[in-house]
């Protein structure tokens, strides 16, 4: 991988004249005034040469689009989208049948938490998990080619699926829970009247395979009605811990608003997932929508609640695994807890009650310090010097404050109400400090208008030096709510599917072994596209017939893909080079139509077509 190169003078100078430049309209515009050399060492510290690449991927969620988009720290280019849960055309997911399986009945989900694979709570490069707090999935994009290889879900038992896609130290588990609690099993029917007795939340761990990373259910709690929101593993001396945050803890309906932030404290699920997996081992489970379900009323020592601020938002684990920091979005302060004295209070059972057979921790045991960071505290991330970030949705700042002293050292504003944070490296053993990504739900207006909607900010900010600096505006499609930022070098993404890797049972590698068979009212095709064109270039099916063509792209040349379509079909197909997709559908329109190549391929692009022929019923 090429590195930041040293700037030529020339360049510099540029950099700085358009820095000045910029400087100029700002002080027309909103916002204070920047001097003039803070604006040229931003536009320095952001530039990435052409030609060069960025230190970092940053790999934020794309809520309701049901994509996750990929971009470069520190330039903030955004390099691709990847599709998850939603179909798109530019590269065909969702067209084809392997896709298209795995979407199911779905065509949209609401993607919030990516989270990276990691081996001894580093971030590995294998594997990228996303949830669908909509339609209650979790997704597996394998990061050699950047594609969704598997799609799990609907999860049973768990009604919207916000409570993850945290991974375990080892990618043991995804973590998983339900933010709406509902009638168990799900098709359960029970009047919301008696929400507080017969409505049920549940946290899960989703197992995953060490060597594939196929996913399955691996365990499941029974928990009271709380509305469960985020959640983050244990490492260190908390490793086999996995929290949670929950507000609702009043078991309230009707205008949540107002009616679940009655109580002063809401609490934090602690789930020895050790434990429960002994649980399960030990058949101390019931089942529940077809999975091993523990009700922790008769298996105690799997679940306690911590007491935290209400309506938190935010459970996050150090670097060092010691503390387990919660904020409450109503409050101005977060709350730092520490394992040890969590453990210890587990053992002498200093608990001040129970919810549902949950035992209740004291709160002035377990917690070390309540930082006043200011309004609104929502998720904290880290760096490497002893650090920690709180974003403050309220306030739309950050705060920088120190562990262990709880000190308080910087803030800095942001446009507009801050909801995550992304540092780099920033969830693992071992954050690298220096960027810090704001992922702000409102922009304010700090670009062109674009009309009433509005793109979301995220800011880049440098964490490096005593007092964080902003660095650069960049704007993203609808919603990125969480974000995760790994070392680009630890990523070895392929740039071709090499030839003897495709197993495909119906993979063809030369023009001769193109060919059209006819099975009863099946026609099945085996084709071959290389620059520039198809082969068969004519397909002749009978109205009605079920036609199943697999497609081979026999380059292996980078960027040499091909697209597949067919006019007024509805059928759109990307083929990597070294790739085979097969296309299934039902040839109910009589006529003749041409399909051609949609990802231009070379000086005869245009030539690369062939035609469908549809004989009409007789």
């Amino acid at each position: 991988m090429r590195t930041k190169i040293a700037l030529p003078w020339v360049i510099v100078s540029l950099v700085v004249a358009v820095a000045v430049t910029a400087l100029v309209f700002s002080m027309r515009g909103r916002g204070p005034r920047v001097e003039r050399g803070e604006v040229a060492e931003a536009a320095v510290a952001t530039y990435v040469a052409p030609g060069d690449l960025d230190e970092y991927y940053l790999f934020y969620s794309g809520g309701h689009s049901g994509n996750v988009f990929v971009a470069g720290v520190p330039s903030m280019r955004h390099i691709a989208t990847i599709p998850v849960f939603t179909p798109y055309p530019s590269t065909g997911y969702g067209f084809d049948k392997e896709s298209r399986e795995m979407l199911g009945e779905y065509t949209w989900g609401d993607v919030h938490h990516p989270a990276l694979s990691e081996t001894n709570g580093d971030y590995d490069g294998r594997w990228l998990f996303v949830n669908d707090n909509a339609n209650n999935r979790v997704a597996r994009i394998d990061l050699r080619d950047f594609k969704v290889k598997q799609i799990l879900g609907p999860i049973p038992n768990i009604s919207g699926y916000h409570g993850g896609s945290f991974v375990t130290p080892n990618t043991e588990y995804i973590l998983a829970a339900s933010r709406f609690s509902v009638p168990l099993p799900k098709g359960t029917y029970a009047p919301v009247e008696e929400y507080a007795t017969r409505y049920k939340g549940v946290v899960s761990g989703i197992a995953v395979d060490p060597k594939t990373g196929e996913m399955s259910v691996g365990w499941q709690v029974l928990m009271p009605p709380f509305n469960f929101d985020l959640g983050d593993a244990g490492k260190g001396p908390s490793h086999g811990w996995a929290f949670w945050t929950s507000y609702n803890t009043e078991r309230a309906i009707g205008k949540l608003e107002v009616t679940s932030t009655q109580r002063e404290r809401d609490y934090i699920a602690a789930v020895n997932w050790r434990a429960a997996e002994q649980a399960i081992r030990d058949g101390k489970f019931t089942v529940i929508g077809g999975v091993k379900v523990i009700d922790p009323k008769t298996v105690p020592g799997v679940v306690y609640l911590i007491p935290c601020s209400k309506s938190p938002h935010g459970v996050d684990v150090s670097p060092d695994g010691r503390y387990i920091v919660a904020s409450g979005k109503l409050a101005s302060i977060t709350t730092v807890f520490n394992i040890e004295k969590i453990l210890t209070a587990i053992q002498n059972k200093n608990f001040t009650g129970e919810e549902d057979g949950i035992p209740v921790l004291n709160y002035d045991a377990v917690k070390d310090a309540e930082v006043n960071v200011g309004l609104g505290p929502l998720h904290t991330v880290f760096d490497d010097r002893g650090y920690a970030y709180t974003s403050l949705f309220v306030e739309s700042a950050v705060a920088k404050w120190k562990l262990g002293t709880w000190e308080v050292v910087d803030k800095i504003p942001v446009s507009y109400n801050i909801g995550h944070l992304a540092a780099a490296e920033g969830d693992t053993v071992s954050p690298d400090g220096k960027y810090l990504v704001a992922l702000n739900k409102l922009s304010h207006g700090r670009h062109l208008g674009v009309g009433p909607s509005q793109p979301e900010s995220s800011q880049l900010i440098d964490i490096s030096g005593e007092k964080m600096r902003l660095l650069y505006d960049a704007f993203t499609e609808p919603e990125p709510h969480y974000a995760q930022m790994i070392k680009a070098d630890k990523l070895k993404p392929i740039e071709v599917y090499p030839k003897e890797e495709n197993k495909h049972p119906h993979a063809i590698w030369d023009v001769k072994d193109a060919k059209i068979e006819r099975r009863g009212n099946e026609v099945v095709v085996k084709m071959l596209a290389v620059r520039s064109s198809f082969e068969p270039w004519k397909i002749e099916v009978n109205q009605g017939d079920k036609v199943v063509i697999h497609l081979t792209n026999i380059e292996q040349t980078t960027d040499e893909l091909h697209g597949f379509a067919i006019g007024e079909y509805n059928i759109n197909v990307v083929v990597d080079p070294g790739e085979t997709k097969t296309i299934e559908f039902v040839a109910h329109k009589p006529g003749v139509f041409p399909y051609y190549c949609t990802n231009f391929c070379s000086a005869l692009h245009q030539e690369m077509q062939g035609y469908l022929l549809v004989k009409p019923r007789s």
